[in-house]
């Protein structure tokens, strides 16, 4: 019998003050679930703080084993719950757009920093990140990418060739850019044959308007879960056993290697 993960993708309401009520946010919406037990719940980008604050990024960044950091595991732990969320992430004196995800029992298992900068307040704001690492979680290997980064197809791809099935993607993205929630994100599934957790805002955030969108997208490239444009906790199941089909009948990670100009990772 397929191993199954029970996902589901807090798009949260962008207006949100700081972390406090951020965290009430959450705290609320998990109170408010239910239905099944969750496995895993996915939270948009720089979720602990806010995507468009400008320099008061600064002022909220702290380490992964800070106090909004403690606040999630204590949450996880109450919820039995697996908790996926951006942060703004301090190491000394440098800033990197973060992303961290701690298990049931509130230990860190997978941990990011964003690899491709934006221009602009991202760009003037953050260092970036170096590496993207699979991490395990109930039988599931499973990577971060982090907005922009998932726009880039060697980024997922790179993931999928260290085995990731699961991709988790925390993004805020603009009104704007809804194509990309729309077309991108089913793309870079389906051409990898692997799950993508897309989890983004909606609202309205200091001038700037977000698409929502939210979804949860199975290898084959099809949506399991797509939100709208209000709050929302969208959920799906995903079953191990769709990566190994998806990959078999399209064995894109494979075949690529005949290619003349592709190097091995």
């Amino acid at each position: 019998m397929s191993a199954t993960l029970k996902v589901a993708i807090g798009q949260c309401p962008a207006h949100l003050g700081g972390p406090a009520a951020r965290l009430d946010w959450l705290s609320q919406t998990l109170d408010d679930h239910a239905g099944p037990p969750l496995d895993l719940v996915v939270l948009p980008e720089l979720f602990q703080c806010g995507y468009h604050i400008a320099e008061a990024v600064s002022q909220c960044a702290e380490a992964r084993d800070g106090p909004f950091a403690a606040s999630i595991a204590a949450l996880a732990k109450t919820h039995a719950t697996a908790i996926a969320f951006g942060f703004a992430e301090r190491q000394g004196e440098t800033l990197y757009n973060a992303a961290l995800c701690l298990d049931k029992n509130g230990h860190h298992i997978g941990h990011h920093r964003k690899l491709l900068l934006p221009p602009g307040f991202e760009g003037d704001h953050f260092a970036a990140g170096s590496r993207c690492d699979v991490f395990q979680l109930n039988g599931f290997s499973v990577a971060f990418l982090i907005c922009y980064d998932m726009e880039f197809p060697e980024n997922l791809r790179h993931a999928a060739l260290q085995g990731a099935e699961i991709m988790v993607v925390p993004t805020a993205l603009a009104k704007n850019w809804g194509v990309v929630s729309e077309c991108v994100a089913p793309t870079r599934a389906f051409e990898n044959g692997v799950f993508l957790c897309y989890a983004n805002y909606c609202g309205h955030e200091n001038g700037l308007d977000y698409y929502g969108g939210s979804c949860i997208i199975a290898p084959d490239g099809v949506a399991l879960a797509r939100g709208g444009a209000a709050p929302d906790l969208l959920q799906a199941t995903l079953e191990k056993d769709a990566v190994a089909k998806a990959q078999a009948r399209l064995p894109y990670l494979v075949d690529r290697s005949e290619l003349p100009w592709v190097t091995q990772p």
